[in-house]
């Protein structure tokens, strides 16, 4: 799978670009504050739907526009396909596939798989679960894009189930009335919440279980040495499962409805839910010492570029080759780790690499250079 043009419209910085793109490597290179980061963002999003650098949309459409628009032709087994988001901010995206509109934006999800590593990425070892937890769900629907309709239903059910329990509890520590009806309807939104958040909790068990032995090699091919690594799915759920957490969705579901009604005191008390997957953690360690907070700054970013590979052979193995971003990784690694990521991606069928002088981009890595100068593309050839 490659991007063979990319083109956007009032995306970030960019009124318009149009970039020629082909297999092998390419480096997109310029001054920090140039447009190359924005480049390969639009191909992360068209991947995802979402930014790796902001949580919403708006920033992503130029000031002073209404909207902006993503397209990109992709090539899988010889066969291109055009995608196209339109970004409306405070509205629908809209979405469509060779010039044909499609119900929802996220119909677009798996048509492009791509693994992108940046220098955020640190906070997947260094930040909160909610970090973790978000690499999670998006490797997720890279590999089973209908799971991303699962997270949609669970984030709308959690959202009116922690409404609710904020209106109850209210009533119910001021003494107006008895909550009885705020109290059954609890229990219908208890029995939503377990359907969704047992299938978020089944298919992360899986993907932890598939990744595990991914992430120890991809540590030892990129770092040299201090493992071995250990991922562990931590989940609010363990209580109601004494005997270890079942990986059947269908019993999943029961142990969540038993930790709800568990928690119901506490989660009326404090007006929010204590029980679900939007709580768990994806638990990383090196050696015996947990990885957050005792690996030192060299390790860390070995753990979470080894996070991004494994997710990268994953997909791999599951068929069709993702495209391979490395967003100003370079000048963050030493020479030791820089030319060992560098031999580790150079056969993939697709790596787009940003730098900010071309000196960061290894040698190994030959391929097409592209200068971005204040939102200008332009191809480099041999001897400029």
């Amino acid at each position: 799978m490659h991007v063979a043009h990319l083109s956007l419209s009032d995306f970030r910085s960019y009124a318009s670009a149009e970039v020629a793109l082909e297999p092998g490597v390419t480096a997109l290179v310029g001054s920090n504050g140039q447009g190359k980061t924005n480049l390969v963002e639009a191909v992360g999003y068209l991947a995802t739907l979402d930014s790796h650098r902001v949580a919403g949309d708006a920033p992503l459409v130029r000031l002073g526009a209404e909207r902006a628009v993503v397209r990109a032709s992709v090539v899988r087994d010889g066969r291109p396909t055009l995608l196209e988001v339109e970004i409306n901010p405070g509205r629908a995206n809209r979405a469509r596939v060779n010039r044909g509109p499609v119900p929802r934006a996220r119909e677009v999800l798996g048509l492009l798989r791509s693994v992108l590593f940046a220098p955020e990425d640190l906070a997947l070892v260094k930040g909160d679960p909610g970090e973790r937890r978000r690499f999670l769900d998006e490797l997720l629907v890279a590999r089973a894009p209908r799971l991303a309709g699962v997270r949609a239903d669970y984030d709308r059910v959690l959202k009116q189930r922690s409404a609710l329990l904020k209106s109850a509890g209210a009533a119910r520590r001021s003494g107006r009335g008895t909550g009885q009806y705020d109290l059954s309807t609890l229990d219908v939104w208890d029995a939503h919440l377990a359907r969704a958040g047992a299938e978020l909790v089944a298919a992360r068990l899986a993907l932890v279980a598939a990744l595990r032995p991914l992430v120890d090699a991809a540590y030892d091919d990129v770092s040299s040495g201090g493992g071995p690594v250990g991922a562990e799915y931590r989940s609010t759920l363990e209580p109601a499962a004494p005997d270890g957490l079942p990986g059947d969705r269908l019993e999943l579901e029961q142990v969540m409805l038993r930790g709800l009604a568990d928690a119901r005191r506490q989660e009326l008390e404090r007006g929010v839910c204590l029980v679900g997957p939007h709580r768990d953690e994806l638990a990383l360690s090196l050696g015996a010492a947990p990885a957050k907070g005792y690996a030192s700054h060299g390790e860390s970013w070995s753990l979470a570029l080894a996070l991004r590979l494994a997710s990268y052979d994953l997909l791999r193995a599951d068929g069709g080759e993702p495209v391979l971003v490395l967003d100003d990784v370079f000048a963050e690694l030493d020479s030791s780790r820089r030319r060992r990521l560098a031999e580790r991606v150079a056969g993939a069928e697709q790596v787009l690499v940003t730098a900010a002088v071309e000196e960061d981009v290894p040698p190994v890595l030959a391929g097409a250079r592209f200068a971005v100068t204040r939102g200008e593309v332009r191809r480099l050839g041999p001897d400029s």
